[in-house]
């Protein structure tokens, strides 16, 4: 097997298992289709089961966090060929995910269950979620953002092979983080709301919280005042706010986007 083989495979099971991840997740939180979800059933104590997901949510956290900052990239390139160095971030996400949601420990405390008329607009409320979350990869580049384009799938763009750009336009002329805002949405957007799915919710949330900071600050120190004329006009998480007639049409890059 050629070089450049071995990368177009290693990058499309990469991606293959980011898909089938991502609606593990969906059908996880759901509480469908599964026969463990976030939900149940119980298999522990409540005090093992929490400290089980804490540890769990904590290393997706700092696999996915320490990943993106420059020393461990500088590290992962010694090591790896650069075609791969995005697949090898996005295999070890989807290696953390897959062991967040096997091994996930619920326990039974329900906080909140609607039914009827509010049960379907919350449903919907988190299908929208999902769809922006997801139309938020192609708003920037998905196959550049899942490490396809550096493994050889597709053409090397501008943007891949020159200095970071910044672009604003369609989601991103609306909110400056539209995959967090999905995210979020998707989480929190659900008419049976469990205590472990109220500690997932929350710890996702202040991650994504917590992982905005830190990505605006790379954006600034990139862009400087042309990110600072963005941000004031295009609100982070929440579409709609303190959108201003002299909003422009650029939008973050996302290269270093999970």
């Amino acid at each position: 097997m050629s070089r450049r083989i071995a990368f177009l495979v290693i990058s499309a099971a990469a991606w293959c298992g980011f898909v089938a991840i991502t609606v593990w997740t969906m059908v996880f939180l759901a509480g469908i289709a599964i026969p463990r979800t976030v939900d149940g059933p119980a298999r522990a104590s409540t005090g093992w089961a929490v400290a089980v997901d804490l540890a769990l949510l904590l290393l997706f956290a700092v696999q996915h966090s320490v990943m993106t900052r420059r020393p461990a990239k500088a590290w992962l390139r010694r090591r790896v060929p650069a075609e791969l160095e995005r697949t090898t971030y996005v295999l070890a996400t989807n290696a953390c995910l897959a062991l967040l949601l096997a091994l996930w420990q619920p326990w039974d405390q329900l906080i909140w269950h609607v039914e009827g008329v509010t049960a379907y607009a919350l449903w919907t409320l988190c299908a929208a979620g999902w769809v922006l979350a997801i139309a938020a990869t192609f708003a920037v580049d998905h196959l550049e953002l899942l490490g396809l384009r550096q493994a050889g799938w597709g053409s090397r763009t501008q943007q891949s092979d020159g200095p970071a750009t910044l672009k604003v336009g369609g989601l991103h002329a609306i909110v400056r983080h539209p995959l967090m805002t999905g995210m979020v949405l998707a989480f929190w957007a659900t008419p049976r709301m469990s205590a472990p799915h109220l500690l997932f919710a929350v710890a996702a949330t202040g991650y994504i919280a917590v992982g905005i900071t830190f990505e605006e600050r790379d954006l600034r120190r990139t862009f400087g005042a042309e990110y600072d004329a963005y941000a004031v006009s295009v609100p982070a998480l929440v579409p709609g706010l303190r959108l201003g007639r002299g909003a422009r049409t650029t939008a973050p890059s996302g290269r270093e986007r999970p």
